[in-house]
């Protein structure tokens, strides 16, 4: 065995002819690389295939200093199976491991005698190049290994899903129904004929209020679909995949298009993925790991509320939808379309940078189409309410849910779920915590006991450590709480609550107080009355860089279910930016601001920044082998909280540690960090280093 491919010591890079812009490693010796040994067989041994008779393998094995294919012979056995892209076995240090055929080439740079292919998994080529040589590339971008990100990719197979015999594939769509919601937008129109056209336009959307955002996605899909490419439209859940593939079937009709989600199984969905492999299906929908569908011709991506941190990887190399397919438009010359109520800063930055343009409403359209935002503690307010300021649910939120009971649902916002999240003392108002594990005490209804929401103890004999005093106070009202307030003060009206544990699909439009985390929110049938968006400060307080951010995208979700000119309350101090943003429903100017205020401060998405989690020995270690590009500034490393649940003491201390870059050195970071991972893999290090580039969190 041999490296054919990745990073070699002393050796430049060059192309594989066919395999886009994934690197091999260049011969190791000036000269004619040798071919693969012709020797007669002896009796019993294997036989090389007679053409192409060396592979190009991607082992399974997530080692840095291993991220590179290896060389194999092909048996004459298997020639006809072993095709580039099909799963196989072969023997690596003894082991059988799993593998993808990345293709078959006549010769190899090994000068010695090469491994055979033990077998193929499966002759189906599940890797095509695009998707090899899309996996490369982001695995080089956030600092990872090709085997990390193909997992991601390509799902576990199934044999008998394999065998099934593909439909045929419905021919595209031929009717021209206009723009649709589209004409809605000044550049809404311009955009789809440029995709009618087989272009490539790249846009920035901020959608209009209301449940019509499913169609125009829809529409933009349809005229990919016309034009002869494929289209991949990436949500944050299944619910809003559910409801854009209802608008896609309504759209397209039946059999042109997938929706790849975990809800129907393992066997469904591969039976699916396969389906857009094999051509039959032409556009996806989808949450994030359909980011890598391998939609053939692609024509158009779509990614939908790139600011919700569902969209967030959790297994490495960690990638972002956003940059993922935003890769995707690049190499395929294919249209994107990046949605939202809200705008993020790094599509605002993409924006600025002149990758995408602003595809916007004008403000007529969007004063006719919102609804009447209000916050607690204006000064009409507070003249007949003097604690409007203070309280949670003043006079001005509750007339304007009384009166919009009369016409329909009402939404209510509240920002935690559970009953009682947050207790301190009832005298000195220290946050009560558990005498275990400090973790946070929590009730869990009206009749239970305190317990830790970290460990699980229940603190039936809890006192303050600071006073003694054995009464606690509720410092934070979560969902349910909330819902009991509620049906005490609106006698006969039904509650209902949605969030993490029992999410509703939908209500109709009979008279209803609707309490829902957020991200939980149901829609209406024709629209919600009134919204009451709760407890401002939660959310507003969170110490984290995209608080404010993060705010107004989950009020605006949330405000856009309102009927147009409905009431929205929203409790919070009405002098903030978000507050403000809410108000004149204005999110480009509050994302305009926010980045360059980071950019001042020298934060994400001005910069790039790469996140170092580990014990101090091992990042140490890690930022000692990694050769930083010049500029680059370490901040840090600062101590990370324990997890949920630990023990005082238990477990490694572990840190974190900033590394800072100018936006035009990301990919050199990125390099230099992949490197010292692969130094500290080949010599075996035992405690291992958490590595993520552009990481959602910084604090």
């Amino acid at each position: 065995m041999t490296k054919a491919g990745g990073e070699a010591a002393g050796g430049g890079a060059e192309l594989i002819p066919g395999l886009g812009d994934l690197p091999h490693a260049a011969p190791a010796k000036a000269g004619r690389p040798k071919k693969a040994a012709k020797k007669p067989p002896k009796k019993g041994a294997e036989v090389a295939a007679a053409e192409l008779p060396v592979a190009r393998v991607a082992v399974d094995i997530p080692l840095p200093h291993l991220d590179r294919p290896f060389d194999y012979l092909v048996p004459a056995k298997l020639d006809a199976e072993a095709v580039a892209g099909c799963r196989v076995r072969v023997r690596f240090r003894g082991q059988l491991v799993d593998g993808y055929l990345l293709e078959r080439v006549a010769e190899s740079d090994h000068e010695g005698a090469l491994m055979y292919v033990e077998r193929v998994t499966s002759p189906e080529p599940v890797l095509t190049p695009r998707i090899a040589a899309l996996a490369r590339e982001v695995a080089d971008r956030y600092a990872g290994t090709f085997a990390d990100v193909v997992r991601l990719a390509v799902p576990p197979r199934h044999a008998r899903v394999e065998a099934e015999d593909p439909p045929e594939p419905p021919p595209p769509p031929e009717e021209d129904a206009g723009p649709g919601p589209w004409a809605e937008y000044p550049a809404g129109p311009s955009f789809l004929a440029a995709l009618a056209g087989g272009r490539a336009p790249r846009a920035v959307w901020t959608a209009l209020p209301g449940p019509r955002w499913t169609d125009a996605i829809a529409r933009a899909v349809a005229m990919a679909l016309r034009a002869g490419r494929g289209a991949l439209v990436v949500l944050a859940d299944g619910r809003d995949v559910a409801r854009v593939d209802a608008a896609l079937t309504a759209e397209l009709g039946e059999g042109r298009h997938v929706a790849l989600t975990a809800e129907p199984g393992p066997a469904e969905r591969y039976r699916r993925w396969l389906a857009v492999l094999r051509g039959t299906a032409r556009a996806v929908v989808g949450t994030r790991a359909a980011m890598f569908a391998p939609v053939a011709d692609l024509g158009l991506v779509v990614l939908w509320d790139d600011g919700d941190d569902v969209h967030a990887e959790p297994h490495a190399p960690y990638p972002h939808p956003r940059e993922v397919l935003a890769l995707r438009a690049h190499r395929a010359g294919a249209a994107a379309l990046i949605g939202g109520f809200t705008r993020t800063t790094e599509a605002t930055r993409l924006v600025e940078t002149g990758w995408a343009h602003a595809l916007v409403p004008d403000r007529a359209r969007i004063r006719r189409v919102m609804p009447r935002v209000r916050y607690l503690g204006e000064d009409a307010e507070l003249a007949r309410d003097a604690a409007a300021r203070t309280a949670r649910l003043p006079n001005m939120g509750f007339q304007a849910a009384r009166r919009a009971l009369e016409d329909g649902p009402v939404l209510v916002q509240v920002p935690r779920r559970g009953y009682v999240p947050g207790l301190a003392c009832g005298r000195c108002r220290t946050p009560a915590r558990c005498a275990a594990c400090r973790g946070p005490l929590a009730l869990p209804s009206s009749h239970a006991v305190p317990y830790c929401r970290w460990c699980g103890r229940i603190a039936g004999d809890w006192r303050c450590a600071e006073c003694e005093f054995f009464q606690v106070r509720a410092v934070v009202v979560g969902a349910k709480r909330t819902a009991e307030e509620l049906g005490r003060a609106f006698p006969g009206v039904p509650v209902r609550t949605s969030g993490r544990d029992a999410i509703l699909g939908g209500i109709g439009d009979e008279r209803a107080l609707v309490v829902a985390t957020p991200g939980a929110e149901p829609p209406a049938g024709d629209g919600y009355a009134a919204a009451l968006l709760l407890d401002g400060w939660v959310l507003l307080g969170r110490p984290d860089l995209r608080a404010a951010e993060e705010a107004l995208r989950r009020w605006m979700n949330a405000a856009a279910l309102v009927r147009p000119g409905g009431p929205v309350v929203v409790a919070a101090d009405g002098s903030l930016p978000p507050v403000q943003a809410l108000v004149r429903w204005d999110p480009i100017t509050f994302a305009e601001r926010e980045l360059a205020e980071r950019r001042d401060a020298g934060f994400p998405p001005a910069v790039r920044m790469a996140s170092l989690t580990g014990t101090p020995a091992a990042i140490r270690d890690l930022l000692g082998d990694a050769r930083l590009p010049d500029g680059a500034e370490v901040l840090g490393p600062v101590p990370v909280p324990q997890a949920p649940g630990a023990q005082k003491g238990e477990g490694p201390e572990r840190e974190r540690a900033l590394v800072r870059v100018h936006p035009r050195d990301g990919a050199a970071l990125a390099r230099a960090l992949k490197a010292a991972r692969g130094v500290r893999s080949a010599r075996k290090a035992a405690e291992a280093v958490r590595v993520e580039i552009d990481p959602l969190e910084l604090i």
